[in-house]
């Protein structure tokens, strides 16, 4: 179960983690200038397992890799959006951050959420909702192994490839 932090639409990577502060990719240093310019509170007050909720093309602009790097780091358990930039999307995958495609308007500001892996479902405990969801078993089992890089230093590259045929 994890806190909403709500976002509008075209959320973009400069607002995560803004380019001057970018000047490491240490993932603790990272997750202290989450959003530091724009919801200023964010890094201090996240707490592990909360989810940020976004609208359209979140993660937009630039490739910045640190934005789903600091997100992850802060805790965040799952980035929620109608939809995300692509590149963005991938860095999730790479980098093991759960990125869900799913239209949140109705989910607000503090709401408690809580998502189920096996059934695929998001549950807004606070407003007694439940939504079904998609997340694609690529993203699924990155998430689980910690990342690409760590999937690939357990199963090995031909495990990757496997993974990712079976899934398109």
């Amino acid at each position: 179960m994890g806190r909403a932090w709500k976002f509008g639409n075209n959320v973009n990577t400069d607002l995560i983690t803004p380019g001057r502060y970018n000047l490491t990719a240490e993932p603790a240093e990272l997750a202290k200038i989450c959003f530091v310019e724009y919801r200023p509170e964010f890094a201090r007050e996240v707490r592990q397992d909360d989810f940020v909720v976004g609208g359209r093309n979140f993660g937009c602009g630039s490739s910045r890799e640190t934005a789903v790097i600091a997100l992850k780091a802060a805790g965040v358990r799952a980035v929620i959006a109608q939809s995300f930039a692509r590149i963005f999307y991938r860095n999730c995958i790479n980098n093991g951050l759960l990125a869900i495609e799913l239209n949140a308007e109705g989910i607000q500001e503090g709401d408690e959420l809580e998502y189920d892996e096996q059934a695929q479902k998001l549950r807004n405990a606070t407003r007694d909702e439940e939504y079904e969801v998609n997340v694609p078993q690529v993203l699924l089992t990155t998430v689980r192994e910690g990342g690409v890089a760590e999937f690939i230093r357990k199963k090995g590259f031909e495990a990757l490839e496997e993974l990712f045929a079976n899934d398109a």
